[in-house]
């Protein structure tokens, strides 16, 4: 065979072959990020069911928070400790230590499929229990290793770049699916998972993304998470009232960033060489409280706050003042407790609470800008991820024409909250997770 035919040849096999492998990442790509969608979906569909089982027997049984919680989170966080040690919390942190070079080992047991399958039962009978968590931090957790799950048929999946690429498109894609808002999950990959954006990783976030979202809205319909709050056009003259939103979301987002590491960091150090009955037991007790606080709170600390959120922004609702350090407490002690437990929901939650508030001494007709701004200004104190939370918030509410204010409160929050704090999920990651 002549030379130049055979070189022929074998360029158009090497072509081919590189075609192949590129269809084989994509469609690789494309599954795992169909699949992050449906997961976030199947999680949410969970999470409604828990929340509604609860009120329903809450409403027959007013003492129902007190047989349940201390109960309920004994058992969880006894099966936490005992059969998925690594689904507690979060799942950002766990997440975020895994994305690290230095993860070695330590990031296939942190997302495991065992891990945040139990990670996901877990939760939701957390809010069977009645505990104030969100699903939409374990989310990102469960989009992390269903995502490392499917990077193994990739080409060239063994590589520890590209697995690192499909954790942290997995991550992103489930924030972007748990709220439905895909922008949101660009932009927490950017600021919180990774702090860096290499150009490999930014295809295969976007393209996660996407798809996840995709799925989402084929499953449950588009809609907006908080529904269409009205802002009243006066608003934009209100620069006042909205430093004050600022100065006291980022004051309060900081001092319950702090109050969770300290309180992390003495739970881990009197409970993690004693024995398991221990660790029951305070768990049993954060039940308690959870319990107490809902009681003296008048019921409106339980389950993840969206119901309490969304009738400040649609209904008009007003809640009393003490539901937004009510609702932090219960939060807190959820937490604390060792369960599987989300952050995200309840800060949006209480910083819907802080600016009604805020509106409430104020004297203003309205309280709706000031709870969208406060969701934005308490959820940047509580992350320090002031982009993340404004991009979720101007999803969420579809106030595009907030940007600006929501820019403003973001940043005077997060540098608030930064002389209080370091920040809270990466600080929870080295310190929890690290050898």
């Amino acid at each position: 065979m002549p030379v130049q035919p055979a070189r022929e040849t074998v360029r158009n096999a090497s072509r081919t072959l590189l075609s192949l492998k590129h269809w084989q990442a994509r469609l690789v790509l494309w599954t795992a990020g169909a699949a992050v969608g449906a997961a976030a979906v199947g999680f949410a569909w969970l999470a409604d069911v828990a929340q509604s089982i609860f009120r329903h027997c809450h409403s027959r049984i007013p003492a129902w928070p007190w047989l349940v919680a201390p109960a309920g989170f004994a058992v969880i966080s006894w099966v936490t400790r005992r059969f998925f040690p690594g689904a507690e919390g979060s799942g950002i942190p766990q997440t975020i230590y895994a994305l690290r070079p230095e993860a070695g080992e330590r990031e296939a047991a942190l997302l495991s499929p065992k891990v945040v399958g139990g990670r996901v039962l877990l939760a939701g009978a957390v809010l069977l229990a009645g505990g104030s968590i969100g699903r939409e931090g374990p989310t990102v957790h469960v989009g992390a290793a269903v995502s490392r799950f499917f990077a193994r048929w990739m080409p060239h999946g063994a590589q520890a770049a590209q697995q690192r690429a499909m954790v942290l498109a997995g991550g992103a894609a489930g924030v972007a699916a748990a709220f439905n808002t895909p922008l949101a999950g660009i932009v927490f990959a950017i600021e919180e998972l990774s702090r860096s954006f290499e150009e490999r990783a930014s295809g295969v976030a976007l393209t996660s993304v996407i798809l996840a979202g995709v799925i989402s809205i084929a499953l449950v319909g588009d809609y907006t998470y908080f529904g269409q709050p009205v802002v009243a056009p006066e608003f934009h003259a209100l620069s006042m009232g909205m430093l004050s939103v600022a100065a006291c979301s980022g004051l309060a987002g900081g001092l319950f960033s702090r109050l969770t590491l300290v309180g992390v960091a003495l739970v881990r150090a009197k409970l993690s060489s004693a024995p398991m009955g221990r660790a029951v037991l305070f768990a049993a007790m954060c039940g308690a409280l959870v319990a107490l606080i809902g009681y003296l709170a008048n019921d409106t600390t339980y389950g993840t706050g969206y119901v309490e959120a969304r009738s400040i922004l649609e209904q008009g609702a007003h809640l009393p003042w003490y539901y937004a350090p009510a609702r932090a407490l219960a939060t807190l002690a959820a937490y604390m407790s060792g369960v599987p437990a989300g952050l995200l929901a309840p800060s949006l939650s209480v910083g819907a609470g802080l600016g009604q508030v805020v509106a409430d001494f104020g004297g203003y007709s309205t309280a709706v800008p000031f709870a969208i701004l406060g969701m934005c200004g308490y959820l940047a104190g509580v992350t320090q991820a002031p982009l993340t939370s404004l991009v979720i918030v101007m999803e969420m509410t579809t106030q595009h024409a907030m940007v600006l204010p929501l820019m403003v409160t973001a940043a005077i929050a997060t540098a608030i909250s930064k002389l209080l704090s370091p920040p809270l999920y990466r600080t929870l990651a080295l310190e929890r997770y690290a050898p």
